[in-house]
């Protein structure tokens, strides 16, 4: 026990410390020290910015990280990528591995395994590697030529909006729409006040009508309908009656208003009645005589 000593303690205490680093950070890299892998190269002429430690997938599932990168400086153009997998993957012969750019820039690495039971590729082997920009690529070959097209037009664009920005009409125009707009708003307000105020007295006014027009409807109900056209019809019989004595010449009324020499006569008379009122009016010593004395 006496060799157990202060030093020897803190010693293994940092021995052990720094293994837990060095697995600590192998584990976060995704590298498990304690599993069996396996190891395979992958050849590209571009890696389009893979990175160490990046996921290896195939079906979607995670196989294995990047663990190493290599650039032949002698030969420019040919990078050598070291890739552990599980060591339970097998990969068929006619493989390759796929480098997959994403939206975001970063770039991953896709095994695109082939049917092959009968042959695989052994360890150490080296897989052919293709690169594949996904949508990045679709972008920049079918897009970006099309905004090069648009370009002059935005910018003409833009000049006709400046243009347009500049004209001193529009502060105008802007404060015709801003007055109508606080006229639309004052009629709102007053509309609503007209909806708040007034609109309940015409409702209640229209139901006292309503009730007014039933009452009378009822009232209407038990007027008998039929005995009074009876009397219309009496009464219209008694005018026709009437209408037709007076039309006829048998009666006094008939021959009131239907015989002409009357009418003749009454005329003759009014204007022998005028002659004499004014004759009385000329010489009023013919018809009147005055005495003092009595004398006719």
């Amino acid at each position: 026990m006496k060799y157990f000593t202060k030093e020897v303690k803190i010693g293994l205490a940092g021995i052990i410390s720094l293994c837990m680093l060095v697995y600590g950070i192998n584990y976060l890299k995704g590298i498990n020290m304690f599993k069996p892998s396996s190891y395979f190269y992958v050849k590209y002429k571009d890696i389009q910015g893979l990175a160490k430690s990046s996921p290896v997938f195939a079906d979607g599932f995670r196989i294995g990280i990047v663990r190493d990168i290599f650039y032949d400086y002698t030969h420019p153009g040919n990078v050598t990528v070291e890739v552990e997998l599980d060591n339970e993957m097998r990969i068929p012969k006619g493989s390759h591995a796929e480098l997959i750019t994403e939206m975001l820039g970063t770039v991953k690495m896709n095994l695109i395994l082939s049917i092959n039971p009968k042959e695989a590729y052994s360890i150490g082997d080296t897989i052919p590697g293709t690169v594949n920009n996904g949508l990045m690529e679709a972008v920049t070959k079918s897009i970006m030529p099309q905004m090069e097209k648009m370009l002059p037009k935005l910018d003409s664009i833009m000049t006709s909006l400046n243009k347009i920005a500049a004209d001193p009409n529009i502060p105008a125009t802007l404060k015709s729409v801003r007055v109508t707009a606080d006229n639309m708003a004052e009629a709102t307000t007053q509309l609503r006040s007209f909806m708040k105020k007034d609109v309940p007295q015409i409702t209640s006014k229209i139901n006292i009508i309503g009730d007014n027009f039933v009452t009378i409807s009822g009232n209407l109900r038990n007027i008998n309908y039929a005995s009074t056209f009876n009397k219309i019809d009496s009464t219209m019989a008694n005018v026709k009656k009437v209408t037709e004595k007076l039309n006829r010449k048998d009666n006094s009324l008939g021959l009131l208003l239907n015989d002409t020499s009357l009418y003749r006569n009454l005329s003759a008379t009014g204007a022998n009645a005028s002659l004499l009122l004014q004759d009385l009016k000329s010489n009023p010593k013919r018809y009147v005589h005055f005495s003092l004395f009595g004398r006719k």
